[in-house]
């Protein structure tokens, strides 16, 4: 077996990744988003940073992210301005000190551990968080006088805020990925309260190897950076400094590396439009710039924004009003004598409507097509054919935002890590226009069949065509 045929064979099917995002997630309510992100950095060796208040999950989270991954050790710590360095890396070595060397003793401690939890990461003291700087970003520990190479795959930080120091921000930049969690809403608090209070099955999965992590990684490796996604990219970039939000360098670069390790997870061979859905978590720097690039991504990119047609409104309510101005208009000429007539038919109507008089209601109807004016077949077909041709515009816009919905519903049907509540969001604003256009045609077939039952003079044929409802202003 060559080596690149037994790396696809370790590489995790995507379906081995969906049980294990399904498993993280078992108990852990509204927290869709954190779980896929969590496993992602993981799987990508990036750092994650949980933004919220105490009793949201962030540490339960942290250990069956920990549990996911096999053979790696762990390591957790809340850190506080008193936090010593001894806490983190280990006490000093008393016989390293006898040989007149500092360093260390490192087992059980942060530099021995693949995967950390720090809890209240940015009140530790200025020494400590120097040290995190180089253990984070180079994967390195300075013991002594040697640099240790860790194992160290990723950290998961937490905290009910972001640091306001400008003096913390390079250490802020260490965590790729930003995910702000908040209490469960009122729709799932009933859900919260029925969970077990001891559920030792929940996270539990089967572990991800090393040598299958390894394999996912050299396959991601090879995914391509498809056209639309690097121009979504660039609009980005031009958001987010628009904004005032800079991205550095290297945080672009660990974002397309972050997307081809998702994409390889999934099957595919390119990063696409959809995957720019990470931005509002490695652009936004805070929990309130998350709406805006939210909304961006949804609205500005991927265009997923319900679609009113106005114009179309505007067309059919035109048509709906000439129908029904036609099929109350009274008598010409000779017929102008049935106009009372008309009138009293109605008037039986309308007190019919007020009573129980079915049969009135009856008659005056019959009364009503037998005495209302008739129109010329070329004025009814004439009618009739200006409401296709509107029909004909409404019904090629509708089979465009079908394809669009088709399309975009097609290309969510495999994703493992875009949220579900996200999917719907961009799947339902199309749903939603859909509907809208449903309804116009419907009410546009409507009209068309009203001035099709207009009653029809037959011994008017040579009579010229009416003018058009005119729609210019309405359909431009």
């Amino acid at each position: 077996m060559s080596q690149s045929s037994a790396t696809q064979s370790l590489c995790p099917s995507p379906q081995r990744v969906r049980d294990l995002i399904d498993a993280l997630g078992a108990g852990l309510l509204e927290r869709d988003a954190a779980v896929r992100l969590g496993l992602l950095a993981v799987l990508a060796g990036e750092h994650l940073l949980l933004v919220g208040p105490p009793g949201t999950a962030k540490s339960e989270l942290a250990r069956r992210l920990h549990r996911a991954l096999d053979g790696g050790a762990y390591f957790e710590r809340l850190l506080t301005r008193f936090s010593t360095p001894e806490e983190l890396f280990g006490p000093l070595s008393l016989k390293a000190l006898e040989d007149d060397r500092y360093e260390r003793l490192t087992a059980g401690f942060l530099p021995e551990a693949g995967i950390a939890f720090l809890d209240e990461v940015f009140k530790a003291n200025s020494a400590i968080l120097n040290a995190l700087l180089t253990l984070l970003n180079e994967r390195e520990f300075d013991n002594g006088s040697g640099r240790l190479r860790t194992p160290l795959v990723s950290v998961i930080g937490a905290s009910n805020e972001l640091p306001a120091d400008e003096s913390l921000l390079a250490f802020l930049d260490r965590f790729l990925l930003r995910v702000p969690v908040a209490p469960v809403g009122d729709d799932a608090f009933d859900a919260l309260l029925a969970l077990p209070d001891d559920d030792r099955s929940a996270g539990a999965c089967r572990a991800l190897s090393g040598a299958e992590r390894a394999s996912l990684l050299e396959a991601a490796a090879a995914i391509r950076l498809a056209a639309p996604a690097l121009d979504g990219m660039r609009r980005l970039r031009a958001f987010a400094l628009a904004a005032g939000r800079p991205v550095s360098d290297r945080r672009w670069r660990q974002t397309v590396r972050l997307m081809r390790v998702a994409v390889a997870a999934e099957g595919r061979d390119a990063i696409d439009a959809l995957d720019l859905w990470l931005a509002p978590y490695v652009v936004g720097a805070a929990p309130e710039d998350m709406p805006a690039l939210e909304r961006w991504f949804v609205a500005d990119w991927m265009q997923a924004v319900p679609q009113q047609a106005p114009w179309l409104t505007r067309a059919v309510e035109a048509f709906e009003r000439q129908l029904e101005i036609e099929q109350r208009a009274e008598p010409e000429g000779d017929d102008a004598g049935n106009a009372g007539k008309l009138a009293l038919a109605r008037a039986i109507g309308a007190g019919g409507e007020r009573g129980d008089g079915g049969m009135l209601r009856i008659v005056s109807r019959q009364l009503e097509q037998r005495l209302a004016r008739r129109w010329s077949p070329v004025h009814v077909a004439a009618r009739v054919a200006q409401v296709d041709e509107i029909a004909a515009r409404a019904r090629a816009g509708r089979d465009d935002a079908r394809s669009r919905h088709d399309e975009l519903a097609a290309a969510l049907a495999g994703r493992l890590w875009l949220p579900p509540a996200l999917a719907s969001t961009l799947i339902g604003a199309h749903a939603r226009t859909l509907a809208v256009l449903d309804d116009l045609l419907q009410r546009l077939q409507a009209t068309r069949e009203g001035f099709a039952a207009l009653p029809v003079d037959d011994g008017a044929i040579d009579e010229a065509p009416p003018l058009p409802i005119d729609l210019e202003p309405l359909v431009a």
